[in-house]
């Protein structure tokens, strides 16, 4: 049942980054008029690249905040790890851009500054985070 979910959520996503790619970052369904993005990391296991479509949210000046609430599963979502593995080696898709990035956590008031933002347009969140194994992390993807 497991890799069911797992092979259904990968060609979700891969749905998504076709139409985000397709439509230079515009996509509808459930991201329809918010702001996505499509992380591109290697795996913190295998090495392969993995891209993930995920809704993000500006964060300061070539910078944006995502969120690893992993849909209110109780585990952390694998592109984290990879990012946590390799902060350096990673790619952000954007609108028609794409550039390299680095990652890394937000804390203190930055973190409850983003949090606050996101969760105002994701109220989704709340309930993402009652399940989460501690607080969801904010990733902050600054430009390089």
């Amino acid at each position: 049942m497991a890799e069911q979910d797992q092979a259904q959520r990968l060609q979700w996503n891969q749905q998504i980054i076709e139409e985000f790619r397709a439509n230079k970052g515009v996509v509808g369904g459930p991201f329809a008029g918010g702001t996505l993005l499509l992380l591109t990391t290697r795996g913190a296991r295998t090495g392969e690249q993995r891209t993930m479509p995920l809704a993000a949210l500006p964060a300061g000046e070539g910078q944006w905040a995502v969120f690893a609430a992993n849909g209110g599963r109780p585990t952390r979502p694998g592109w984290y790890y990879n990012l946590l593995a390799h902060p350096t080696e990673v790619t952000v898709e954007i609108g028609t851009e794409t550039f390299a990035a680095v990652a890394a956590d937000a804390e203190g008031e930055q973190r409850a500054a983003l949090w606050a933002a996101q969760l105002a347009r994701l109220p989704a969140l709340e309930e993402f985070q009652a399940t989460a194994p501690g607080p969801i992390p904010v990733v902050v993807l600054t430009r390089q």
